[in-house]
């Protein structure tokens, strides 16, 4: 699943297509010492709300960033020496009412499909292709029903881009986590990019479940009930900044990334605490042949969906191998398509209770079926970097 723009499926962030784009640490750099930027620290404020930590300026400007120009549009500057890669290297300043609801509304899906071709050789463990599962709108409003659930927005080279992600406990801090789970390829565009900009997380986006010719017009809080949270620190694996391609399912076994946000407008309360729900996520998942079953949630994007609804599949997964070396991932049969990429995995964790397992990271150019990550130690790494970088 690919971000929403019909051009380069490596805008990852919405589009189903096997494609991944990851966010997260440089090259070597999965739960490493960077220290995060965090944008939306106190400090210097510029014009147009960017909130500019002290010291964030000089370090900007030493990669070519007058964010007095950002602020102005000067992030649309996407010249590959300049696309920043590192994970030390993560910026995304705060500009207030950059998302409004037709930035929103309107941002795309990437059309890079997959292919039989793309698919690699396997570990000679993959399953039969699923049985499509026909994906069922989620009751509204979202927040009773999937609390945790959202979308991420962000921009890259070909415009505005959409993902899905979900709402992750943070065990530094109980009941007031303020990380969400999304797919690499929604916040870092590969081996071929860097860092996308402007990301941003909206929980139960367009709780009222309305269409997009009802939200032409909306308000903010019609489709941002519970505010707008800009990451102010981002981490992928090692092996998506590495690998991770606009097609094929490069990278995809590694197509995972965490967020730390923060909420665009300040305030006192996490951002569990907001939304009042958060899921842990399960590193030590069974086997794929050993899970009972699996509901993926997702913003489906592509036709026919039009972006701006919930929709979720649920079925017994099977195995996916795309390369002999790396892990096996989880597939299940689902009709959703690009937008729905990051979206959270559900099943029953080791105690029995709902936990995140996995997220939707590619699928067919006919839609079909959903591939996501088994989450292991380089999934669980990149967390707990995360987790300890805002202790």
């Amino acid at each position: 699943m690919r971000p929403n723009r019909p051009v380069t499926a490596v805008l990852c962030a919405a589009a189903l297509a096997l494609t991944a784009a990851a966010c997260g640490p440089g090259d070597g750099e999965a739960g490493g010492d960077a220290k995060p930027t965090d944008v939306a620290a106190s400090g210097t404020t510029g014009t147009d709300g960017i909130k500019i930590p002290e010291g964030l300026r000089d370090k900007l400007k030493q990669h070519g960033i007058d964010l007095d120009k950002w602020k102005g549009g000067a992030w649309k500057n996407w010249k590959k020496e300049d696309w920043l890669r590192e994970a030390n290297d993560f910026i995304n300043p705060i500009i207030e009412d950059l998302w409004d609801p037709d930035r929103m509304r309107d941002a795309q899906r990437p059309d890079k499909p997959v292919t039989d071709q793309d698919l690699g050789k396997d570990q000679g463990v993959t399953d039969p292709t699923p049985a499509p599962v026909t994906a069922k709108a989620v009751a509204t409003p979202y927040h009773s029903n999937a609390p945790e659930a959202g979308k991420v927005f962000f921009d890259g080279p070909e415009g505005s881009m959409v993902c899905s992600a979900t709402v992750v406990k943070d065990p530094a801090h109980p009941g007031k986590s303020n990380m969400v789970w999304t797919a690499g390829h929604c916040v870092h565009a590969g081996k071929a990019g860097g860092w996308y900009r402007n990301i941003a997380f909206v929980p139960s986006y367009n709780n009222a479940g309305k269409t997009a010719a009802q939200l032409k017009g909306a308000k903010r809080d019609q489709v941002a009930p519970y505010g707008v949270w800009w990451s102010d620190w981002a981490q992928t694996s090692d092996q998506w900044i590495a690998q991770g391609g606009p097609t094929g399912g490069q990278g995809a076994p590694f197509d995972f990334a965490v967020l730390h946000v923060t909420p665009e407008k300040g305030g006192g309360k996490s951002l569990e605490e907001t939304v009042g729900s958060a899921l842990p996520v399960e590193f030590n998942a069974p086997a794929v042949q050993k899970v009972a079953g699996i509901t993926a949630t997702g913003y489906p994007a592509a036709a026919p969906f039009d972006g701006q609804r919930a929709f979720q599949c649920a079925d017994k997964p099977g195995r996916l191998s795309l390369n002999a070396n790396d892990p096996v991932m989880y597939r299940i049969g689902c009709t959703m398509t690009g937008g729905s990429s990051g979206g959270g995995w559900v099943a029953a964790g080791a105690d029995g209770k709902p936990a995140l397992v996995s997220n939707t990271s590619i699928g067919p150019a006919k839609a079909g079926w959903l591939a996501g990550p088994r989450l292991g130690p380089e999934a669980k790494a990149v967390f707990e970097a995360v987790s300890r970088k805002f202790k």
